[in-house]
């Protein structure tokens, strides 16, 4: 086989992009996700809460939706369909937090979930805490 017949068998058995219909679909869920997230925050300034304080409830309701499902299966069944359109909103960082204390949890809650849950979010943490010291300090001193 030379090289051209090779090409050609390799483009026979390549199986073809679904690039369209994942992003499709990721637009449609991660919109979807992002019209709960209004629809919430609706919701909460419906119910007098203060437009700032309806921002935080709308994303600690979508940090625990998003964990809940995770720890019922749900949502790594939505992130297969939907991509990056589950990833792209803070349900995410949600998932990406309840995830690895999700797989170890048959080690123990100690060892286990307590051990994994800050497996992908503590370098986040680490460096969004850092960052905010050397902010204050500049701040101090030049403030």
């Amino acid at each position: 086989m030379n090289k051209d017949e090779y090409k050609e068998y390799v483009k026979r058995r390549a199986k073809r992009s679904a690039s369209p219909k994942n992003c499709g679909f990721a637009f449609l869920i991660g919109g979807a996700i992002c019209t709960l997230g209004q629809a919430l925050h609706d919701l909460y300034m419906h119910l007098g809460i203060h437009e700032q304080d309806a921002s935080t409830l709308v994303s600690i309701s979508l940090i625990t939706l998003a964990g809940l499902l995770t720890g019922l299966g749900v949502f790594d069944k939505l992130a297969k369909i939907a991509g990056a359109g589950t990833l792209v909103p803070i349900t995410g960082f949600a998932n990406a937090v309840v995830s690895p204390a999700m797989d170890t949890k048959s080690e123990g809650y100690i060892f286990g979930v307590g051990a994994k849950v800050f497996t992908i979010a503590g370098p986040v943490i680490l460096y969004g805490l850092f960052s905010g010291v050397i902010y204050g300090i500049i701040y101090f001193l030049w403030g």
